[in-house]
């Protein structure tokens, strides 16, 4: 080790003795900064991650590696020093690890030197260390390849100049033989091993944060090949071509094939092991979760989960395929057998192909592919089919993938999310197969389901309400094998185990009123006890055998939780505008509209849309969400009530404004809106103020500037401060709910305050879930028009009064009814009214303590409109808007497994909102501390060199000595 030590530090030496060593830091940290803040415009992105650093540096290594490597052997041949290097009693093998430690060190420190970046990063955003960790162990293992590589060919010329243009034509086509511009023009099969092969595909797979045995051995093959055949060109350079050592020379060089067949053979069986890997990122992204595991581990049935992928494919998709394989594959071994996995190519099997398309609709897109003197279009399949039972799910690439445009128009294609969307696919084909025997057969022990009724003062329209559910319940029973156990309870009776306190007491079960301002009272309730869980059902609908037969199914399915849950959705009717139609002019595409967020719920729940303009929720739903609420009846008011009182989760987003196009102006105004659910949400204890927050920490909104340019008109699309649209970060979010776990930001666009009354939430689990910055303040004004040429800061006046405003709450518990007291609402009558509203067993006028109520003040957060807008300036920053509300769905229903799986996601962790001289700011500091570090390492070597002694042949090793002999190059 001293000898290897020894020739290290003579390298070094040599490389700081000249400008080489300072050359090659510098002109690194010059591209790493430029690549990063320019070429793809690091703050323009606005995303917390080191992607711009890492992606060019695989390039920048070939070049600059090479350049570091070109001198090592050749000059020695020049300067005569490699003959004395060779005599030394020190083998060869030492000489070569020594040069190739002085590579690798050069190169450590000037990868040290760009860690101002991630501390900038981190001090700037919600920074992830997996991929920062991984990254820069992926470079260190490419530069050490590229070291060893550069030291074999500078080994086998003389020639400075010919070993660096060796090195990088070599090194690049280690990395150019994996990229699309190859791979594009073989086959899968072809495009795969190339990428195998290639340094920059291992080099991304280490990158996401993934430490994979696989490309470890890789890299380490690579060097040990190089290094081992440097050695043997060392000692060829001594070999004689007499026949006295022809044996030798043989042997050596069956050495050296022997070494490259075994690395080539380790690294094939090594290729099909998938799990020997450690999951660096902080949400560990690319580790099977436990909710995923238990839900294959609890399969009663096999589960097929087959994948369609073209051979001949997208260049951007192709090299995504073996990554979804090697994660399916680990479906397929968490699941212990229940899974059948299929990987098919349809245009190798025509009977499945015909299956794909006529059963479950799956049909090849149609790709452009450019190569390179002409244009094609390939229809590839690039899907995933799961099927369980008679229930199926289809996933295709643009449920599976997300793309980043960046500056130079390249386009980076990668997996959103692949174990949430699997999980979710799986988990909807299943609990959607799963029926009500199903659940009984699960249960540890038999349910028990009581009716409480109380027929003397039950009221005459409901008499044969009562043997409805008797004969339900007990028809339930016989069929449940002895899994359900049916009885019922008269409260009233003298010999009753369950008298009326006692339901209010353990149960919190109150009476209806038999007549508004009468004191007779009755009971038409049924209670359902499993294990420890209770859940009063209330009979609803029309009170029909099939209304009842569905109410207790589905209170049983909610004691489960492998069933699909059911999300009932209202959206307001946009009405045309009535001013337009008057004066004869097309009408426009409604400003609003809410159909992403269809989609987006649709992903993991059965959505229902819904209108109750009859006075009631549906029966079967899980969860109510209302977007926007405006021109509301009471009948809809009502339902949306009782909903609530009977224990049910109601999930509201909107405020006292809706925004909408001008089609006078041509731009947006803000109207006040009539008949919403303000009033209500108040009786509620939770407060929607008719005011909108403006916040300095806002999304911009995009803007189209025309400008000429050589007589030539030119659009550009620029950015410009819309305090409107209130970006709430990490600092303005509790941590203390799971609905925000996780969650990255989110901006909520036209966003009234929403506070809790604390007198009226006494007793309650009351949460306020966001608010807006420190700096933020109110604006009534209807007036959304930004001014800039008045307000050149944010477009508008700025408050004067500043304080953080709460944006969105969440309570859990009992509240007392809005409409307790009064008559129930009744329909409009006249042509064209609303139906009559059906039966009903009475008011409900105070909820359980299991009742749940989440309040967003902003309903155009969700707005299509609104989406599309984001997408211009970034393309996936509304997912958070989606998420936030998916997570209240999750948590509205107590599903927070697939919550805990999307959080783990790949949702953009967003930086700070910087001013310009901020930006400015950050960029020169870095530029500064790359330029302080330069001078400092000159420095400090200069001043080391100058109190060492030179390095001389001084018994079995190199050696500082008092005498003037060295081996240091002129």
């Amino acid at each position: 080790m001293k000898q290897i030590l020894a020739i290290t530090r003579k390298e070094l030496n040599s490389y700081f003795g000249s400008p080489m060593a300072l050359i090659f830091i510098g002109v690194f940290l010059a591209a790493s900064l430029f690549t990063f803040f320019w070429v793809d415009t690091f703050f323009a992105r606005g995303i917390a991650d080191l992607r711009p650093l890492f992606r060019w540096m695989p390039l920048l290594l070939v070049f600059l590696v090479s350049a570091l490597t070109m001198r090592q052997w050749s000059e020695e041949t020049q300067s005569g020093t490699l003959e004395i290097l060779l005599t030394l009693p020190v083998p060869y093998w030492q000489l070569v690890v020594g040069k190739f430690l002085a590579v690798m060190a050069l190169v450590a420190l000037a990868l040290a030197l760009t860690f101002s970046l991630p501390v900038t990063v981190a001090m700037l955003g919600d920074l992830d260390w997996g991929p920062v960790i991984g990254g820069y162990l992926a470079a260190l293992l490419m530069a050490a390849a590229y070291a060893a590589l550069g030291l074999f060919v500078s080994s086998r010329t003389g020639n400075d100049l010919v070993a660096l243009i060796v090195s990088v034509v070599a090194g690049s086509i280690l990395y150019l033989i994996g990229t699309r511009g190859v791979t594009e023009f073989t086959g899968e099969t072809t495009g795969s091993i190339l990428r195998a092969l290639s340094t920059g595909s291992r080099f991304e797979s280490i990158q996401r944060g993934v430490i994979d045995l696989r490309d470890l051995v890789y890299y380490l093959s690579l060097t040990l090949l190089f290094l081992a055949l440097n050695v043997l060109s060392l000692d060829a350079k001594r070999w004689s071509h007499s026949l006295n050592t022809a044996a030798y020379r043989r042997n050596a060089l069956m050495a050296a094939s022997l070494l490259g067949i075994n690395l080539l053979l380790l690294n094939s069986w090594l290729y099909p092991l998938t799990r020997a890997r450690v999951d660096l990122t902080q949400q560990h992204e690319y580790t099977l979760s436990d909710t995923t595991r238990q839900l294959l581990q609890n399969l009663q049935e096999p589960l097929l989960i087959r994948a369609y992928f073209s051979e001949r494919t997208h260049p951007l998709l192709a090299p995504l395929a073996p990554r979804i394989i090697d994660t399916l594959r680990e479906y397929e071994i968490a699941a212990n057998g229940k899974i059948n996995l299929e990987i098919v190519d349809p245009a190798q099997n025509p009977e499945l192909e015909a299956e794909a398309n006529q059963t479950y609709g799956i049909r090849p897109t149609p790709f452009q592919v450019a190569g390179r003197y002409e244009a094609s279009v390939v229809n590839a399949y690039f899907d995933i089919l799961v099927r369980y039972g008679d229930q199926n799910e289809v996933l295709n690439f643009r449920d599976l993938i997300e793309v980043e445009a960046f500056r130079d128009g390249q386009v980076d294609v990668r997996l959103r999310n692949l174990e949430y969307d699997l999980t979710r696919a799986i988990k909807k084909t299943v609990y959607g197969f799963q029926n009500l025997d199903s659940v009984l057969a699960a249960l540890p022990e038999p349910a028990k389901l009581t009716l409480f009724v109380t027929p003397d003062t039950l009221p005459a329209d409901l008499q044969t309400a009562a043997d409805t559910v008797q004969k339900v319940a007990g028809e339930i029973q016989s069929s449940s094998n002895g899994k359900l156990v049916f009885e019922v309870v008269n409260p009233d009776a003298p010999d009753a185990a369950v008298n009326r306190q006692a339901l209010l007491d353990n149960y919190g079960i109150q009476p209806f009123a038999a007549t508004l301002f009468g004191d007779t009272t009755y009971f038409l309730h049924m209670l359902l006890q499993v294990g420890d869980q209770t859940q009063v059902i209330y009979p609803g609908g029309d009170l029909t055998e099939a209304d009842i037969r569905q109410g207790i199914e589905t209170a049983l399915k909610r004691t489960s939780s492998g069933f699909l849950q059911v999300v009932g959705l209202w959206r307001p009717t946009i009405q045309p505008d009535p001013m337009m139609a008057q004066f004869g002019q097309m009408q426009q595409p409604p400003f609003s509209t809410w159909d992403t967020l269809f989609q987006s719920l649709s992903q993991e729940y059965e959505v229902r849309p819904v209108d109750l303009t009859n006075g009631q929720v549906p029966p079967g739903i899980d969860v109510l969400v209302v977007v926007a609420p405006q021109g509301m009846s009471d009948l809809q008011r009502y339902a949306i009530d009782q909903f609530l009182m009977r224990g049910g989760a109601v999930v509201v987003a909107g405020s006292d404004f809706r925004v909408t196009a001008d089609p006078m102006s041509g731009g947006l105004t803000l109207v006040p809106i009539e008949d919403g659910l303000t009033e209500m949400l108040g009786h509620y204890g939770v407060t929607v103020e008719p005011t909108l927050v403006m916040d300095p920490q806002n999304e911009p909104f995009p803007v189209t500037i025309s400008r000429q340019v050589n007589g030539f008109p030119v659009q550009e699309l620029q950015s410009i401060n819309y305090p409107y649209f209130v970006d709430v970060r990490a600092d303005g979010m509790t941590q203390d709910s799971p609905i925000i776990a996780n969650l990255p930001a989110v901006t909520l666009n036209w966003v009234s305050p929403v506070r809790l009354d604390e007198a009226k939430n006494a007793g309650r689990t009351a949460t306020t879930l966001l608010h807006s910055s420190a700096q933020s303040w109110l604006r009534d004004d209807t007036n959304i028009q930004p001014d800039p040429a008045t307000y050149p800061e944010f477009g508008f006046p700025p408050g004067d009064q500043r304080a953080a405003q709460p944006l969105a709450v969440s309570v859990i518990g009992e509240f007392d009814s809005f409409f307790a007291g009064k008559e129930v609402p009744q329909p409009a009558t006249g042509e064209g009214s609303a139906p009559a509203p059906a039966p009903t067993t009475g008011t409900v006028e105070r909820s359980p303590a299991t009742a749940r109520l989440v309040v967003i003040g902003s309903g155009d957060f969700l707005n299509d409109t609104v989406f599309s807008i984001s997408s211009q300036l970034s393309v996936d920053r509304y997912l958070n808007s989606l998420q936030l509300l998916q997570n209240s769905v999750d948590w509205s229903v107590e599903d927070l497994d697939l919550l805990g799986i999307r959080a783990r996601g790949s949702y953009a962790r967003l930086l700070s909102p910087l001013t310009e001289s901020e930006q400015s700011f950050w960029e020169f500091a870095n530029y500064g501390f790359a330029l302080l570090a330069l001078v400092a390492i000159g420095v400090w070597w200069a001043t080391r060199r100058r109190s060492e002694k030179p390095m001389q042949l001084s018994g079995h090793a190199l050696e500082p000595a008092d005498a003037e002999v060295s081996l240091e190059r002129p």
